[in-house]
């Protein structure tokens, strides 16, 4: 299974010129080998793109993607994840989406597509990603 990052969404929705592509075929590998996810979170920022719940929810049934939520260890590890950050100078007071994506990702034992590899393997380096780089 995969939980899909919503910078990889994004670049479907406004149809990124350097990125639709890849964000394309990312996904149509993934759904071959499993489901396709979101958190609340990942749904929330894509919200601010749309202006009606109907026309998200139909965009994400079009692709194939499935809410998921997250569980409660992988809260836990964001808010572990976020201390680590702050220790190393992180300047952001609040536990920013990204952490509760990737805990949420590594507790569930999801693999995650997002082009945003640094703070992903930074703060969870067992988790499995599919990234531009070829993670």
């Amino acid at each position: 299974m995969f939980l899909v990052d919503t910078n990889v969404l994004l670049d479907l929705a406004t149809n990124d010129p350097h990125w639709t592509d890849w964000s394309l075929q990312a996904l149509e590998r993934a759904t071959l080998a499993g489901p396709l996810l979101i958190n609340p979170i990942i749904y929330a920022e894509l919200s601010i793109g749309f202006t009606r719940i109907e026309a998200l929810d139909s965009v994400l049934t079009a692709i194939g993607i499935r809410p998921a939520e997250i569980p409660r260890p992988a809260l836990f590890l964001a808010g572990k994840a976020f201390a680590a950050y702050r220790r190393r100078g992180g300047t952001s007071a609040r536990v920013l989406p990204d952490f509760l994506i990737g805990a949420h990702a590594a507790v569930a034992g999801l693999r995650l597509i997002t082009r945003d590899r640094r703070r992903y393997r930074t703060y969870y380096p067992s988790l499995v990603l599919v990234t531009p780089a070829g993670d």
